[in-house]
């Protein structure tokens, strides 16, 4: 159920996932392309969005699992450069982006003869996870404070609110985004909504926000 956010403080959230095998492995793309034909969509969240969280530290372009399997494992560094290319963090829906790899995959075997195969214990093995939310403690009741609390919460608090909440509520925009809007700070929703996550970390990108709202709340007093 989506939250409203009008006349209401902004309660930071944040997760944890139990992780999930799932008895699936590929040894070559075709079987990774099978295998992502077929796993649960919660298996397809593992491998890119929990991954992008996971390796926060990574930047710029931090890759998926798929990207870094085909080009670690497989050493095929023109498919895994492609895989990378896919922007995931702006699919609305986890079935979009499964096909966004399928075409990819499907294409690029039926322009190669290539049948790769990985060493053997190299195999790439599907995974998925639950994934549990719970407040954090840190509440925002105005602009101020949120500048302060988006400073301390966790970067899985930031990466939720950034990245997973709009995924799972089928939004086009984050919590912040949406919450700065419903405080009349549209100006500064626009320009959160515009921040790239691909050329910085978490840490950069919760540095940028607090830099975003220290200018809004600097107009003020």
């Amino acid at each position: 159920m989506e939250r409203e956010f009008m006349n209401v403080p902004f309660v930071f959230y944040s997760q944890a996932h139990l992780i999930k095998v799932l008895g699936r492995k590929a040894n070559n793309v075709e079987a990774l392309l099978e295998g992502i034909k077929n796993v649960p969509g919660s298996s397809i969240y593992y491998h890119t969005h929990r991954f992008l969280q996971q390796h926060h530290y990574l930047s710029p372009e931090p890759p998926n699992d798929f990207a870094y399997w085909t080009g670690s494992i497989l050493n095929e560094a023109r498919l895994s450069e492609s895989i990378a290319s896919v922007d995931t963090v702006s699919f609305v829906r986890i079935e979009d982006l499964r096909q966004a790899f399928v075409r990819l995959l499907t294409d690029y075997l039926a322009k190669t003869n290539k049948g790769t195969r990985c060493p053997d214990g190299q195999e790439f093995y599907f995974r998925s996870c639950q994934t549990f939310v719970f407040p954090s403690g840190h509440v925002a009741h105005d602009l101020r404070e949120f500048q302060d609390q988006v400073g301390r919460v966790t970067v899985q608090s930031l990466y939720f609110h950034m990245f997973e909440a709009p995924l799972r509520l089928k939004k086009e925009e984050s919590d912040f985004v949406a919450w700065f809007k419903s405080i009349g700070e549209v100006e500064l929703a626009k320009k959160v909504a515009r921040l790239d996550p691909y050329t910085m970390t978490l840490d950069g990108l919760r540095k940028r926000i607090i830099r975003l709202a220290g200018d809004y709340v600097s107009t003020k007093h």
